[in-house]
């Protein structure tokens, strides 16, 4: 397939691209760079984007956003995620909608914030959104997709959980910590994280490639979502080391402000209906299984 994708120096677009490419894809990567051999430019700020060099591919990956996890959301900050996300995606899905032969399938990523704090309550992809600063930049990222899907384009919307990589991430932050004794669960622990290994968000997006049948939102978590306390003493147990440092949610909201009870306060039990529905098969299912891989640990 000839395949382009955006945020390909990310987290999930630096696993993904080298997969790609060795399945024996071709690769183009959309930059925000004066472009080299293999890459095409493009200026989400301005919406613009080189058509002429996109015609005819198979796919579109759109991974690219301001990072949320990256400083404290002061109203500079927010308005940077929101508009990474909302105008760049626009600026992707109306550009590719005006090709003469425009792509079969555009993945975009999203994420299950859409939900909001929702405690225990299941929720699949029909479930309705939430109310927060992050659930409403979701609802409106996925929105400035709809001038592709109108244009025939089949679109399938990767609502994405906590992606657990060594490499980056939330898992990633933790390990220091944790490796140091000095980790533990983050409130009162039973806020619900609903997480997927980086190995499984690269394979559906490889499935959601070839699988006509999947199309609109798709809850990208494994099937098993834990409480933060339950993730807090797998972690421990898998590294070998004490948990017994809690951090209150007060300290949370001090340290990080209103990026603490969206990103680590919130409950949020996602099932991957669509996924589950569709036959896709996980390779990491279980929690302590998946840190083992991740980690490399017996």
């Amino acid at each position: 397939m000839r395949i382009a994708i955006t945020g390909a120096s990310g987290l999930i677009g630096s696993h993904l691209l080298p997969t790609l490419s060795a399945q024996g894809d071709e690769v183009t990567r959309l930059v925000r760079h004066p472009a080299e051999s293999g890459e095409v430019s493009w200026n989400p700020q301005q919406e613009s984007l080189d058509l002429s060099a996109l015609d005819g591919f198979d796919g579109v990956i759109h991974l690219a956003g301001e990072n949320i996890a990256s400083s404290r959301w002061t109203t500079s900050m927010k308005g940077r995620i929101r508009e990474s996300r909302v105008r760049g995606t626009h600026a992707i899905s109306s550009g590719l909608a005006r090709l003469a032969t425009p792509p079969k399938v555009l993945i975009a990523a999203s994420a299950i914030g859409y939900y909001g704090n929702r405690g225990a309550e299941l929720l699949d992809e029909q479930a309705t959104p939430g109310e927060d600063f992050l659930a409403k930049v979701v609802y409106d990222w996925e929105q400035a997709t709809e001038p592709a899907a109108n244009a025939g384009i089949r679109v399938v919307r990767l609502r994405i959980g906590v992606v657990l990589s060594p490499a980056g991430g939330a898992l990633a932050k933790m390990l220091t910590p944790f490796q140091l004794g000095a980790g533990g669960r983050v409130g009162n622990g039973r806020q619900y994280w609903s997480w997927i290994a980086i190995d499984d968000v690269i394979g559906v997006i490889r499935y959601a490639l070839s699988h006509q049948a999947l199309t609109g939102p798709i809850n990208a978590v494994t099937p098993t979502a834990i409480t933060n306390a339950q993730f807090t003493q797998t972690l421990g147990r898998v590294l070998h080391r004490p948990t017994f440092l809690p951090m209150p949610a007060t300290a949370a909201r001090i340290v990080l402000g209103e990026m603490a009870d969206a990103l680590l306060l919130s409950s949020t039990r996602v099932v991957p209906k669509q996924l589950l529905d569709s036959g896709y098969s996980y390779q990491y299912p279980e929690l302590e299984s998946a840190l083992r891989h991740l980690l490399n640990r017996e």
